[in-house]
């Protein structure tokens, strides 16, 4: 996916019949299903790929174990709908990119028999309602059988545990998958490009005003219709349609921190069902280290929100008090926050009350919206929003979604071990085959062969695998133009450990700087701009200066070309 060539399209005038605004997951997997259909599309995101809440998840695939409790409780259909869809998506998404996501066991400690009884019950209701598409059947053990199943966990107190099945993910390199894989059924997609206003003719939206954020160019994306998939920003772009326009959506704020690994089991995961102010709480190996969040707090919406102490201090408390240790900020390898953008409605008093149903609207000059909604069902949501706008855009009632079932870029020719034969044809080191393989799946071959061609085979960092070849296939292929793009996205070791990440920006810079023609003073300024704002993140400082510090300045952007805003040194836009 050459971003060049893209943009080039982008630029060439002729109307589009989609342009979709966010590169997150709804947006991708909007693009995606259009794409499909035969529909031409365009695709722009502010930032990169995944820069926001689809990056900054709890990594898990999910029907949603506290909305069934709600749905149950509550007598609410909307909530156990929303169950329902959540089940029958997680299944199809570890079907279409098992490179990308796979299936996981979690447990959850009980005190009482009645509790135990309770969770049993809901969890078999849970199993049920995932058909054909289950993961596999829940169970009740003893609070031995818990023990030696989690040695870690601190049982005291507690007589048994229910362990179920859920699916986890890697959301960056699924969204970026999503986009590529919609480029490769023609969709055309650019990160990095912001929508500055909307066009209309007639008083409908026929386009958008954008400006590419690299150079500043600036043009007009003509399209017949227009959809807004922007998460938490939604409302903003519905105010470019009508600066009136209604809030719908509350935010709320999710953190998480990472932990070392070996604080749980590389095959267990824990789930606290509820905290004494009524959140759930997850503890999930992820990338061979562990992850645990998250907050829900309300919150304001911004582009790179930072980690509040208070909430770091909380997941350290409860931490604490399941593991049989103290855990404290020394053990936190890396932090971030994401927003959840949840429908709004004003009877409700706490975010956490907030179903994340999502809602579809059309303003009356034609702008489509998709709004709230989670990771999970991103697909689901995707097939309602072309279905709406085949309909609202006159662009034909016949192309029916071809989604459910399509396979992923890296999957059509994935089998969960070909990555041994792989290593054996290629004669090259199994462990590194084996981490490459879950992350690109049957384009693994590729980033050998860039490897041997760039002798780029040694790591960025010595304590991980991640490879040189990684950050050339990244440039050239996924549109990393950042630094932060590839240290935060397209490889995660900015969300496993932020030193570890600030250590490697140097040789990741080195490398993007020979692909991407930057000079010493590019090449300075996105190793700092990328450290400035991990650092950001994990002491929890305001980084507003630094969110400025990654783009061109305004006065300077119209009389600049490419070749001289590198040749001036831009920094790396933030995240």
């Amino acid at each position: 996916m050459d971003r060049q060539e893209h943009l080039r399209r982008l630029q060439d005038g002729e109307p589009f019949d989609l342009l979709v605004i966010g590169g997150g997951a709804t947006g991708c997997g909007i693009a995606l299903d259009a794409a499909t259909r035969g529909l031409r599309v365009a695709l722009v995101e502010r930032d990169d790929f995944a820069q926001g809440t689809s990056s900054k998840s709890t990594k898990l695939v999910h029907g949603g174990v506290r909305y069934l409790e709600k749905a149950i409780l509550k007598a609410d259909k909307d909530q156990f709908d929303l169950v329902r869809e959540g089940l029958r998506e997680r299944g199809r998404l570890l079907k279409n990119a098992p490179h990308l996501a796979h299936a996981i066991r979690l447990m959850t400690p009980v005190k009482t028999w009645f509790q135990a009884a309770y969770i049993f019950a809901g969890m078999v209701l849970y199993d049920f309602l995932a058909g054909r598409l289950s993961l596999g059947r829940s169970r009740l053990v003893t609070r031995a059988t818990a023990q030696k199943l989690f040695p870690q966990l601190n049982l005291d107190g507690y007589r048994a545990a229910v362990i179920y099945a859920d699916g986890q993910f890697n959301d960056a390199r699924m969204a970026v998958t999503l986009a590529r894989t919609a480029a490769l059924h023609g969709a055309v997609c650019a990160n990095h490009v912001e929508v500055t206003g909307l066009v209309k003719e007639g008083g409908r939206i026929r386009g958008a005003l954008v400006r590419d954020r690299i150079d500043g160019r600036t043009w007009t994306i003509a399209a017949k219709g227009v959809v807004n998939a922007t998460g938490p920003f939604a409302d903003a772009i519905r105010r470019l349609d009508d600066p009136e326009a209604e809030t719908t959506l509350k935010v709320s704020s999710g953190i998480h921190i990472l932990l070392p690994a070996g604080t749980t089991p590389d095959d267990l995961s824990l789930m606290i069902p509820s905290t004494e102010d009524g959140r759930v709480l997850f503890m999930i190996p992820w990338q061979g280290h562990v992850l645990f969040g998250t907050t829900d707090e309300p919150a304001n919406i911004e582009s790179d929100p930072v980690p509040e102490c208070k909430d770091v201090d909380y997941l350290l408390r409860y931490a604490s008090a399941y593991l049989r240790r103290p855990v404290v900020h020394k053990d936190i390898l890396a932090v971030w926050n994401g927003l959840r953008p949840l429908v709004f409605d004003p009877k409700k008093k706490s975010t956490q009350e907030l179903a994340r149903t999502h809602v579809l609207t059309q303003s009356p000059s034609g702008l489509l919206t998709m709004a709230g909604g989670k990771w999970t069902s991103y697909r689901a949501m995707a097939e309602d929003a072309v279905d709406a706008a085949c309909l609202a855009f006159g662009l034909g009632r016949g192309r029916s979604c071809v989604t459910r079932e399509l396979r992923l870029l890296g999957s059509k020719a994935y089998f969960p071990e070909a990555w041994r034969d792989l290593a054996a044809r290629e004669g090259a080191d199994p462990e590194l085959v084996r981490s490459l393989y879950l992350l690109y799946g049957d384009e693994t071959k590729q980033i050998l062969e860039i490897g041997r061609e760039s002798d780029l085979m040694l790591p960025i960092h010595p304590s991980h695998s991640f490879i040189g070849a990684q950050v050339v296939f990244a440039v050239r292929r996924e549109m990393a133009m950042h630094a932060s793009d590839v240290l935060l996205r397209r490889l995660p070791l900015g969300l496993v450990d932020m030193a570890h990440a600030r250590e490697a920006a140097p040789a990741v810079a080195a490398i993007m700087s020979r692909e991407l023609g930057w000079d010493e003073t590019r090449r300075a300024s996105e190793v700092d701009s990328v450290c400035r704002l991990l650092e950001a993140w994990f002491t929890g400082h305001d980084p507003a200066a630094d969110r400025q510090a990654n783009t061109v300045a305004e006065a300077d952007l119209e009389s600049q070309s490419l070749l001289h805003s590198q040749e001036k040194g831009p920094t790396a836009e933030a995240m």
